[in-house]
């Protein structure tokens, strides 16, 4: 769809990629248009030395520690959620998911190996 600019009464910016932004949907609905969002944050954390970070884990992080669950949300909050998660919440999050692991130490060595 073409939109002329002289149209006041058009909201350009309301479509991205053919989705709407006033959309609310669950975050496991807005995954796969996000995906490399997650992929980003993904490499961010492997850059800081994180090397064994996949966009799977934090998504899961994400899931468990912000947004606990599936909430409904508007496409803008998701991004801004991944790109405000930070290291130290996401590594809580890979902390607390050790423990629950029977060899707590092997874990800590997937995590830190490079």
């Amino acid at each position: 769809m073409t939109l002329a600019k002289h149209d006041k009464n058009i909201n350009y910016f309301k479509f991205v990629g053919g989705k709407d932004l006033d959309d609310k949907k669950t975050v496991n609905e807005w995954k796969p248009v996000i995906q490399l969002v997650l992929d980003s944050k993904a490499s961010e954390f492997v850059l800081m030395g994180y090397s064994q970070a996949t966009s799977d884990e934090v998504w899961n992080c994400l899931q468990n520690l912000v947004w606990k669950g599936n909430p409904t949300m508007r496409l803008h909050e998701i991004v801004q959620d991944i790109f405000h998660l930070k290291a130290s919440v996401y590594m809580n999050y890979l902390t607390l998911n050790a423990y629950q692991d029977d060899d707590l130490m092997t874990s800590i060595a997937a995590l830190t190996k490079k």
